[in-house]
């Protein structure tokens, strides 16, 4: 009897131990779902007792305001970037255009002595191979191009001034015969009207006499200031044909030395293409200048050989020389000869300038020189602008210059910043998995600009 109340003391104790469980585990539920339902705690800036007034909240609140540059659009930002570069690039040409016009004389002067250097320096270079000594192939190539100079200047001189009265006789005899057309022509111009015309012409000539006559006794300067360019011309040849490696390596000292191998090799590219330009142009001027010159001469015109050589002074203004010389010998034929006789100098004007046009420039300047029609006659228009007919003559060799150095620069930049490529035995040691040889590599190497080089000595 004893083991039964031990018995049920013990399921009594595991029964008070369940329901103990139990009770903890609906408290745990009831908590759980006490959170649950509670409303979130306020944010640690707001006090306890509830959110702060309005009042309060103008206060203590400030505002975040974005950043100026941030709030531009980026569009106007670029645009601010380029302009105030573009700024400092018109302020520096600008400085540098003051500077030259200042010494225009000297710069007219040396820039006209290289382009003399470039046609003359391929005589000193053969007088130097048949043995002569350097100073006295300088000396006498030097001497005989401004001979020559010298001397075609003289004749055109001699022949104006021999045919001046016979060619004023013409002139007056075609101006005759001129009013004569318009009086019988269908325009219906009548002798009063005609009279008019030459009242206004020698009125505007009365009015403007003392120009004409300022202009004459500016003459004085205009000579002295001639004879001091033919002076500084003449020596600047001669120091370059003479020295002109030593200018050149002189002159690259005064290059910073990051851009220096640059400059080097860009200075004998540059110099190759202003040689071709000149070579070419002298040969191009030479054939308009004997075929219209023999084509005027043989329509009877005055004056032919001087005219030949006024084309052929003028044939070193591209577009606008031409067109100027071909437009004097048609004048020339009109007021000699007649309106049949210009016609004609007029097709051969035209003729010869055609075949120049499609036919000697591509041909015998080629692609050292080759600009485009529109940069040609910008630049001749801007160079005539800025100094007359020394900018107009200088302005296309300058163009033609710049494109070559740009164009090496860009190829020489670009081959610096490229890795150095791997040599195909390298690749091919790393093992039987490597990748074969990339056969592009040879036109690559063939296409890549050259390492820097001094320049030809003059």
């Amino acid at each position: 009897m004893s083991r039964v109340p031990r018995w049920l003391g013990r399921v009594g104790a595991g029964l008070s131990e369940m329901s103990e469980r139990l009770d903890e585990r609906r408290a745990e539920v009831e908590r759980e779902e006490a959170e649950a339902d509670a409303p979130p705690a306020p944010p640690q800036d707001v006090p306890a007792d509830g959110p702060p007034s309005l009042a309060e909240q103008r206060v203590t609140v400030v505002p975040q305001r974005p950043d100026a540059a941030q709030a531009v659009p980026w569009g106007v930002r670029v645009a601010a970037e380029a302009g105030w570069r573009l700024l400092v690039l018109a302020g520096t040409v600008w400085v540098l255009m003051r500077v030259i016009s200042t010494v225009q004389l000297v710069v007219f002067a040396f820039v006209v002595a290289l382009l003399i250097t470039a046609l003359l320096q391929p005589t000193v270079a053969r007088l130097k191979r048949y043995g002569v000594p350097r100073g006295l192939a300088t000396t006498l190539t030097a001497i005989s191009g401004f001979v020559v100079l010298g001397l075609l200047g003289w004749f055109v001189t001699w022949q104006v001034m021999e045919n001046i009265d016979d060619l004023s006789n013409q002139i007056q005899n075609g101006i005759d015969d001129l009013r004569d057309w318009l009086l019988k022509s269908p325009f219906h111009v009548t002798e009063k009207q005609i009279n008019q015309i030459s009242k206004n012409l020698a009125d505007a000539v009365g009015a403007n006499t003392d120009q004409i006559t300022s202009a004459g006794l500016e003459g004085v300067q205009v000579v002295v200031e001639a004879l001091t360019g033919i002076l500084l011309t003449f020596f600047s040849t001669l120091f370059l044909l003479y020295d002109g490696r030593g200018i050149w390596e002189w002159t690259l000292k005064l290059v910073p030395a990051a851009a220096r191998p640059g400059v080097a090799g860009a200075g004998p590219r540059a110099w190759r293409t202003l040689t071709a330009y000149v070579r070419g142009t002298v040969i191009v001027a030479l054939i308009d200048a004997i075929f219209i010159g023999l084509g005027i001469y043989f329509l009877g015109v005055p004056m032919a050989v001087p005219l030949a050589v006024f084309i052929f002074l003028f044939a070193f203004i591209p577009l606008v020389g031409a067109v100027v010389s071909g437009a004097l010998a048609v004048v020339v034929a009109l007021v000699t000869q007649g309106v049949f006789t210009a016609v004609m100098a007029l097709a051969v004007v035209l003729a010869v300038q055609q075949i120049e046009g499609h036919i000697l420039q591509p041909f015998i300047l080629g692609r050292a020189v080759r600009v485009h029609p529109l940069a040609v006659v910008l630049s001749v228009a801007a160079g005539g602008m800025v100094a007359g007919i020394g900018g107009a003559v200088v302005a296309v060799p300058l163009v033609a210059v710049t494109n070559t150095v740009v164009g090496y620069l860009r190829a020489y930049a670009h081959e610096t910043a490229a890795p150095p490529p791997v040599p195909a035995v390298a690749r091919n040691a790393e093992g039987p998995g490597a990748s074969p040889p990339d056969p592009g590599e040879g036109e690559a190497a063939a296409t890549r600009p050259e390492p820097p080089q001094p320049p030809a000595s003059h």
